[in-house]
């Protein structure tokens, strides 16, 4: 089957109680390797493109390898969506670019002028078919691009409920991101965090049935800390947000939960191991390879995690 947008896949985890993994890509192995686990787990996919990636490995290579992994899973619904569109034109070129589904990000800017930039992007996405996800509220860390606020600030900027109904109702977002207490990047917090799944709840309580999204929701697993740091790294305070807080928020009206960190971190273990333990090797297939498997791996956890694993055909 083509390329699919998140709508039907949003109502189906809404109404089961679920929540869509959105992975994103920037390369052949990493697409595989989530690919791979997607199939054997029967689950629907969100493959998410970021403008870093569209820089490293430009977007027709991007579009090429997601496109082979549509033709030849056509029991799989997969949307390709755009992570972090910062401006109306990087919106507007991805629609025109056959992404199925956008993320407008101007969550950074006064709460009226975020509202205006929004529903430019979803008037001219919804007049090509084109779902759009927004942001309100901030949230903190780092991820290529995208500065949030500080870890002391995060609390600040998490997002106002009775703003999010105004903000919806005023610019017909088909789902947003909310701020939670969540943050970007691997060095996410300095002690563990406490999410606020009560804004969550009160804003699940004023828009129901609404599709909330959940970004910097990576857990920086330990076993690929510890694999990292094992051989040459230094990631002693790298921490992320915890599988059962996502579990929990899952629970309320989260339909989406990004993931970026974990692949990264998944990715660069491996390869540093095997560096470690064969250090003359030089063929990439030999540590690419257990590269993607340790991707798929740690996929295949996150769709339990999830609850998605087993609903790709209610989401056709």
């Amino acid at each position: 089957m083509a390329l699919v947008g998140t709508k039907k896949m949003f109502e189906m985890a809404y109404n089961n109680g679920y929540a869509v993994g959105a992975f994103n890509v920037n390369n052949m192995e990493i697409t595989q390797g989530i690919v791979e686990a997607i199939v054997e787990e029967k689950a629907p996919l969100i493959l998410q493109i970021s403008r870093g990636a569209r820089e490293y490995a430009s977007m027709s290579y991007l579009k090429g390898i997601i496109d082979v992994a549509v033709a030849e899973n056509p029991d799989i619904p997969i949307a390709m969506h755009l992570d972090h569109g910062d401006t109306f034109e990087t919106c507007k070129q991805c629609v025109d670019d056959g992404f199925t589904s956008v993320m407008v990000d101007a969550s950074s800017k006064p709460f009226e002028e975020n509202i205006a930039i929004t529903k430019k992007v979803v008037e001219y996405a919804h007049a090509h078919g084109v779902v759009v996800e927004a942001e309100l509220g901030q949230l903190g860390g780092i991820e290529e691009d995208v500065v949030g606020v500080s870890h002391e600030d995060i609390a600040k900027h998490l997002t106002n409920p009775d703003e999010a109904v105004e903000f919806v109702e005023k610019t017909g977002c088909d789902s947003l991101a909310v701020a939670c207490g969540t943050s970007h990047g691997a060095y996410k917090f300095k002690t563990e965090p406490t999410l606020a799944l009560d804004v969550i709840q009160k804003i699940a309580d004023k828009l129901p049935g609404y599709p909330l999204v959940m970004h910097g929701s990576s857990s920086v697993l330990k076993e690929f800390k510890d694999l990292i740091n094992k051989y040459g790294g230094d990631m002693p305070d790298a921490m992320g947000v915890p599988e059962s807080a996502i579990s929990e928020a899952v629970k309320m009206a989260v339909c989406k939960v990004n993931i970026d960190t974990d692949l990264r971190m998944a990715l660069t273990a491996k390869i540093r191991q095997v560096f470690a333990e064969k250090p003359r090797e030089f063929d990439p297939r030999k540590y690419l390879g257990p590269g993607r498997q340790a991707i798929k791996d740690m996929v295949k956890h996150k769709l339990q995690i999830l609850g998605c694993s087993g609903k790709a055909a209610e989401c056709m």
